[in-house]
């Protein structure tokens, strides 16, 4: 290494250290240097007199104030969270004595660190780190005897069969209350189920359905018509045209007419399909777009009878039987054949999903149980009885080669085990973050270019939120993660500002302007010196891997991943901690909304802006200038009551401007006619649907029409109404009740604003993603405990079922 002496520059208020070409020089030999090259008293004096801004603060032109802002947020965060982590480890050490390293780090043996992983890798195949067996929280969870089946109101146990045990209403099993010790291979002891449900076998579109080659009509194989179809159905859609995605379909689509014989011409002639271009799917898309309409027309009462259909299908599917208990099956559907979309832009996306064959998929189930028999004709590819995995079936695809499996629902023991972990191991991490951001912030100015490397990654994960990133074959689409970063990925403006453009997760762009501390800024300028350029790797001395491996010395089963969770965690801790314990349940839900949406930030969960938002938000504008109208509509009564109130009043009968506009008034009293029109008609058929269910006759049309008599009413009124001003009150109308629904009225305009504005602000900050995904679940519950909150008004459904174990197990007192 060339040693140099590098000048200490000011610029914008910080001393920032040059890089020369080769900036691996130890820190340490530059003191000298450094000492020679230091302001001259002329230079103090010049700065004296025009202080510098000080980093970070929102005066600072060359740092975004939004993100100079979150960057103090995230400090004041960081600064408790090691208060905390001291202050529990303290408590621990005065109960136990300490044990084991000295520092918790074991130090790692580095003699070619600083070789690109680029030259390491030839020949090389690293080991996987063996999982421990001990929880991360170092709680014990008891085994259960999962064989017995405990009955309510018996006092007894008995061992029961599946079939019994349906029969009989079951104890629920609250793994929760006895959490799991496990040794991390056994999962269960006996395990019963259904196999899967294939999709329905391809039916052949009639004859007069075909597709046309250059204007003429061509006769295709099964296999083909059908991969053909698949595109006739999009035709609509925004992948049809998309050039890559016609690209591929048309390559599979050929080599799939190669194989099943070609298509024929009207006279039974060979045809060869060779441009896509003089393709014409539309008579497929008309014959599907049909059957649409036919569904669709089909009423409530034939939609109702082909769910139970389906339903009836699928039944004994639904629910496996694990160690005695029923446990819901997840996804038992294996995907049928189409076209593959992908996410982003997905190199593959329009090749042909082939339909999967039971000669593919693989069975795991218990030994003593009945194996599910295949589709006739057919056999599956191999059946096991490993009791070391959770799932029930599994099969590759053809796409990526991706292996598919038949897991669990969300709602099963085996799932709530997983996601508890997952939450526990993030609240363990909280006592040793600390430790970690200070070894990592002394690493930053390592000797070793590779310790130097892994430092910043860790920064820039723990600080920023960024996934740690894996290696992509050249055929998937081209998203990255902290360690996959490429030279183009990172612009750097001095003194210490760094832009991130990149394609993260799910093909998302990832765009940040953020300040960091300098010795991140340096760091990143000499990962990005000469001869490096685009395509090169940033840190191309450190994988995934390795960074995992390092983690664990700190804490048993710590990745790269769980600092996700625990800050998403422990800052929506932090935010519920501020929130006051009074207002209405509204305002406390807006509260908890506004506190996971700064989570979201804080952490950066973003999503592309749905292609659907702008309708949405047409939809709600549209809404509320319907209940402007409305209260348009009772204040005029109050004036066919009173008609002095006016001059009293004068601003309370002000003109609305959001929905001064005849024309508009015009279109929306057609449309609330045709809204009625449409509820009539639909509590008529409902109407209908249930005296035929109980064996009666049915209503007559004449009822229908003397039910829409009503239509003409509103006509007449709205009429009145455009040419007089003027609205008559219904009978028993007072102006205190009509003022009393203005101000109801009011409310809902107000809500909807709110709603409207909500969706406005956080159409690219993934609330849902933060809520079940990254924030324990314990902490919502133990919000609604405390500050009386209906858990319905946070947790749907099916995140109640899901997250049932939190529901029971916290209080209003837990804490992250």
């Amino acid at each position: 290494r060339r040693r140099t002496s590098n000048g200490i520059r000011k610029e914008n208020g910080f001393k920032q250290e040059e890089s020369s070409s080769d900036d691996d020089v130890p820190l340490a030999k530059k003191t000298a240097a450094k000492l020679r090259n230091m302001s001259s008293p002329t230079q103090v004096k010049r700065e004296k007199k025009n202080p510098p801004t000080p980093q970070g603060d929102s005066s600072d032109s060359d740092i975004p104030l939004a993100a100079a802002k979150l960057a103090k947020e995230k400090q004041r965060i960081a600064q408790k969270a090691a208060k905390t982590a001291k202050e529990i480890r303290a408590e621990k050490d005065k109960a136990v004595a300490a044990v084991g390293k000295a520092n918790g780090v074991k130090k790692e043996e580095s003699s070619d660190d600083d070789v690109p992983l680029a030259k390491k890798r030839k020949g090389a195949v690293q080991k996987p780190v063996e999982s421990t067996k001990k929880a991360a929280t170092g709680r014990k969870i008891k085994d259960v005897d999962t064989k017995l089946v405990i009955t309510k109101g018996k006092g007894k146990t008995k061992e029961e069969t599946p079939a019994e045990a349906d029969e009989e209403e079951e104890e629920e099993y609250k793994w929760w209350e006895n959490q799991a010790e496990t040794d991390g291979t056994q999962k269960w002891t006996t395990l019963t189920h259904n196999g899967v449900l294939f999709p329905p076998a391809y039916e052949p579109l009639p004859k007069h359905v075909k597709m046309k080659y250059g204007g003429v009509e061509v006769t295709l194989p099964l296999e083909a018509e059908e991969v053909a179809g698949f595109f006739g159905a999009m035709l609509d859609t925004q992948h049809a045209s998309n050039l890559t995605f016609a690209e591929n379909f048309f390559k599979d689509f050929q080599a799939i007419l190669k194989q099943s014989g070609g298509a024929k011409g009207p006279d039974g002639k060979n045809v060869n399909i060779l441009s896509f271009q003089k393709c014409d799917f539309k008579p497929m898309y008309d014959y599907f777009e049909e059957k649409k309409a036919e569904k669709k027309a089909l009423g409530a009462a034939g939609r109702k009878a082909l769910k139970a259909e389906k339903d009836k299908a699928e039944e004994k599917y639904l629910h496996c039987y694990l160690d005695g208990r029923k446990e819901k099956v997840g996804n038992f559907r294996v995907e049928p054949p189409g076209l593959f979309r992908g996410r982003g832009e997905h190199p593959k996306t329009g090749m042909v999903k082939a339909r999967v064959q039971p000669e593919q998929v693989t069975i795991n189930i218990g030994k003593e149980a009945t194996v599910p028999a295949p589709p006739p004709g057919h056999s599956w590819a191999d059946v096991i009885h490993d009791n070391t995995v959770t799932w029930l079936a599994t099969w590759k695809e053809n796409i990526n080669g991706n292996i598919k499996y038949v897991m669990l629902a969300a709602t099963s023991s085996l799932k709530g085990m997983s996601d508890f972990k997952k939450f526990e191991k993030a609240r363990e991490l909280k006592n040793h973050i600390d430790r970690i951001r200070e070894d990592y912030t002394r690493e930053l100015k390592s000797e070793l270019m590779a310790d130097r490397q892994r430092a910043t990654a860790m920064y820039l994960i723990d600080k920023l939120a960024l996934r740690a990133g894996n290696e992509k074959s050249d055929d998937e689409a081209d998203t990255v993660g902290c360690c996959s970063l490429r030279y183009e990925h990172i612009t750097l403006e001095p003194p210490n500002i760094v832009v991130f453009d990149f394609l993260g997760k799910d093909s998302i762009r990832f765009y940040q302007k953020t300040p960091v501390i300098p010795q991140v800024f340096k760091n990143l300028k000499i990962f990005k010196k000469a001869p490096k350029t685009k395509g090169d790797m940033i840190f191309d001395r450190l994988d995934t891997t390795q960074l995992n491996k390092h983690l664990q010395n700190y804490m048993p089963g710590l990745s790269a991943k769980v600092f996700r969770t625990y800050n998403a965690s422990w800052t929506m801790q932090e935010q519920l901690d501020e929130i006051l314990n009074k207002g209405t349940v509204h305002e406390k839900y807006a509260a908890y909304n506004l506190a996971n949406k700064k989570v979201a930030i804080l952490c950066n969960h973003q999503r592309t802006v749905s292609i659907t938002h702008e309708t949405m938000m047409q939809r709600q504008e549209e809404k509320i200038k319907g209940l402007r109208y409305q209260k348009l509509r009772l204040k005029r009564m109050i004036l066919s009551l009173e008609p002095t109130r006016k001059k009293k009043d004068p601003t309370f009968f002000k003109p609305d401007p959001e929905i001064d506009d005849e024309e508009w008034i015009k279109e929306h009293q057609v449309f609330l006619i045709e809204q009625e029109k449409d509820r009539v008609t639909k509590k008529f058929e409902k109407e209908n649907e249930k005296l035929l269910e109980n064996g009666e006759k049915a209503l007559k049309d004449k009822e229908l029409k003397e039910r829409l008599q009503i239509l003409k009413d509103m006509e007449t009124e709205f009429k009145a109404e455009n040419k007089t001003g003027k609205i008559e009150p219904k009978r028993g109308a007072t102006v205190e009740k009509l003022e009393s629904q203005i101000q109801k009225m009011e409310e809902r305009i107000k809500k909807q604003e709110t709603e409207a504005q909500v969706r406005e602000d956080n159409k690219t900050v993934a609330l849902g993603t933060s809520k079940i995904n990254y924030i324990d679940p314990r902490l919502t519950v133990m919000f609604c405990k405390k500050y009386d909150v209906p858990i319905e008004k946070i947790f749907a459904k099916t995140l109640r079922d899901k997250f049932k174990w939190a529901i029971e197990s916290a209080d209003e007192d837990w804490k992250f």
